[in-house]
């Protein structure tokens, strides 16, 4: 086990959770529908849980000097959904957007089950990569449900 492999592997996934809080955040306040405001908001606490839990595994493995935040590229997605919203896209939108991010995180996750691991972090990523592939499929269902509804 290479200890700066995982260490990037960790910080990769912190980044796609700390994405995934705030996209969840961010789809909590534009959503209409008061069940997706109560899904989206649940699920960015448990993204900034999961990233919390990371950066526990990270300091065991020495690396504390390093200021979490998500990606530029995520940041440039909410800002277009942002303006979709602004210009009247609606729930279908929002949720279209957050299945593309839960697929983004679905890969992430994906590419760190299959790398080396020490096993007390590989477990905490099999276990999260669980609720992310579960997240995924509930949006993805919601997504079609809107879409057959429209």
């Amino acid at each position: 086990m290479d200890e700066n492999n995982a260490i990037s592997v960790i910080e990769n996934l912190i980044e796609t959770c700390k994405d995934g809080q705030k996209g969840y955040q961010d789809a909590a306040s534009h959503a209409k529908r008061p069940d997706l405001k109560t899904y989206f908001n649940e699920q960015s606490l448990e993204r900034s849980r999961f990233a919390g839990e990371l950066q526990e595994e990270r300091i065991r493995l020495g690396k504390t000097d390093k200021k979490d935040s998500g990606s530029a590229a995520a940041a440039l997605h909410r800002a277009w959904i942002d303006a979709k919203v602004s210009l009247g896209a609606g729930d279908k939108a929002i949720l279209e957007s957050v299945e593309a991010g839960e697929d983004k995180a679905k890969e992430a996750y994906q590419k760190a089950v299959t790398s080396d691991l020490p096993e007390n972090i590989a477990q905490i990523v099999r276990r999260q990569v669980a609720s992310v592939q579960k997240a995924h499929d509930k949006v993805k269902t919601l997504r079609d449900t809107a879409e057959a509804a429209a």
